[in-house]
């Protein structure tokens, strides 16, 4: 297969989905001439023009509610956020409107688009550029949100973003745009709410998605050096979410450690843990760890960034612990 980046992946699974349905727009800040912030969109106002490929003004709760209309009356819209962070000017439209509306309509009513851009930290942008929204926007029923690692996935998962009934939020990472992985030429798409088991084990359960993903892999490697076998699983789809691929996985285990950029309270890692208490409870010999980010805003300079995120080595003493081992 061709190995691509992730960048390219994205285009390519939007470039695809615009040749095949005329309804599918895409509307952002600097996305047409500049190409996009992180040029995941170079090169498509060349080939689709201005009326398909918009850039709009520096005014995201305006472009996602007309995103929204759009959706509503039968296009199917993708919109960039410059970063997430930027979403908050737009979350009373993301929220009150788009999740809420099919449930408002009875029915009758549907909103089709996505909202995509990056996510999280590792890129050196400072407190106000680096949040991780995944829990935030996975806390409301009506939305759904994914946060893919690989380029096949990336490809795969945002088709079916875009051929979705409903609201996507489909969560990137700066920090993986740049990575590499084989990509099949043609259609394919990966379905929401399955986990991927990235590697197989039998000691310890390594949950994460996103651009932690390749750093479990690492610490995995490092455990497997000390003897220890342990099982790394990719959520990918944050809701829809995939509760028993991580049970089966922590009765094979029986231990488990979740990793997040996001901070420890009221996070996707507690609500892992607490699914798996709830359904696995007597499976376990150990309480469930968990490697989040600190609990700061996230600085600037990259020492202390490195710092504030979890690193290979706090899950290898996470998997330790929950082993107990000495760390």
């Amino acid at each position: 297969m061709p190995v691509i980046t992730y960048r390219e992946a994205l285009k390519s699974a939007m470039a695809e989905e615009m040749e095949r349905d005329e309804r599918v727009v895409l509307i952002g800040e600097d996305i047409g001439i500049y190409g996009g912030t992180h040029l995941v969109t170079d090169g498509l106002l060349e080939r689709f023009g201005d009326k398909r490929v918009i850039d709009t003004p520096i005014a995201e709760g305006g472009f996602t509610g007309a995103a929204i209309g759009m959706a509503m009356t039968g296009m199917r819209p993708i919109v960039e956020m410059m970063t997430w962070n930027f979403s908050f000017q737009a979350v009373d439209q993301i929220i009150q409107n788009a999740a809420k509306i099919r449930y408002f309509s009875g029915g009758q009513a549907s909103v089709p688009m996505v909202i995509r851009g990056p996510n999280g930290g590792g890129v050196q942008l400072s407190a106000q550029h680096t949040h991780s929204l995944e829990g935030f926007y996975g806390h409301f029923p009506g939305l759904k949100v994914v946060s893919p690692v690989t380029p096949y996935d990336a490809k795969g998962m945002m088709i079916e973003a875009i051929r979705d009934p409903d609201p996507v939020i489909f969560l990137e990472a700066g920090a993986l745009y740049g990575t590499k992985g084989e990509v099949p030429d043609g259609e394919y798409t990966v379905p929401f709410g399955k986990a991927r088991i990235a590697r197989e084990g039998t000691d310890v359960t390594l949950i994460g998605y996103g651009r932690q993903v390749n750093m479990l892999l690492k610490a995995a490697e490092t455990l497997a050096a000390d003897g220890i076998s342990a099982e790394v699983i990719d959520l990918r789809s944050i809701r829809p979410f995939d509760v028993n691929t991580i049970v089966a996985s922590v009765r094979k285990t029986h231990r488990a450690v979740v990793v997040q950029e996001q901070w420890r309270w009221f996070s996707v890692a507690s609500e892992v843990a607490a699914i798996i208490q709830e359904q696995a409870f007597d499976e376990l010999d150990a309480p469930v760890e968990r490697v989040s980010g600190a609990e700061a805003p996230a600085p600037y300079a990259r020492n202390l960034e490195t710092a504030a995120f979890p690193s290979e080595q706090h899950i290898v003493d996470a998997a330790r612990r929950a082993l107990y081992r000495e760390v």
